[in-house]
């Protein structure tokens, strides 16, 4: 098994809570209230920004060729994540650059300071958790969104197989660039964590 296999069954405590937390399940029925997704997709987008400048740091201490090709593919596909989001604001009036709520501001900041302090190895130990929980959220709740649901579009996109290939990239890299274990399994579990403090702002917890 390898390492991003092992944190990610070791955070199966946290990714339970996602699955059943109210905001996930109001995207797949369709009953979470408008405002409370219009918050989060400009909350993302807050977040996907940083996490683009976190894959171009990632990129610059890359160790070899292979893993420079691997971040620029997957800095390429945040910026298709966020063509997401810009479809919803022009439809629903979102604004794509808000204030950042706290827990948007405690994960971008995490996620920074790895990217600027520690290698890439690491970096990609704080990374991968948001793009294996997504792709993980999207094929769970397909097969039981509402084809009525407004936020469809959302569980498709993370549902697609294009989203996986981008997951299973990452986690290519958290196998193979070295790094201290210890390190990249704390790292990786806070990342977890955030996701769960993320999603309650978004619900309005």
């Amino acid at each position: 098994m390898g390492r991003a296999r092992d944190f990610w069954e070791a955070c199966q405590d946290l990714v339970r809570i996602c699955e059943a937390h109210p905001f996930v399940q109001g995207i797949a029925s369709g009953a979470l209230p408008r405002e409370r997704f219009a918050f989060y997709v400009g909350q993302d987008a807050f977040f996907l920004d940083a996490f683009a400048r976190a894959y171009a740091l990632a990129f610059a201490k890359a160790p070899d060729r292979e893993a420079m090709a691997d971040f620029r593919a997957l800095l390429e596909g945040t910026f298709e994540e966020l063509r997401l989001h810009q479809g919803y604001a022009a439809r629903w009036g979102i604004s794509l650059t808000p204030e950042p709520a706290p827990a948007t501001r405690a994960y971008t900041d995490f996620l920074l300071r790895v990217a600027a302090l520690e290698p890439a190895g690491h970096i990609v130990a704080a990374m991968t958790p948001c793009m294996r929980l997504y792709a993980h959220l999207g094929r769970t709740l397909r097969p039981f969104t509402d084809p009525a649901s407004p936020y469809r579009e959302w569980v498709e996109t993370y549902a697609s197989e294009a989203f996986e290939a981008l997951a299973r990239r990452l986690e290519g890299l958290l196998d193979r660039l070295p790094g201290e274990e210890a390190v990249q399994r704390d790292l990786y579990r806070t990342a977890m964590a955030l996701e769960i403090r993320f999603f309650d702002a978004a619900y309005g917890r």
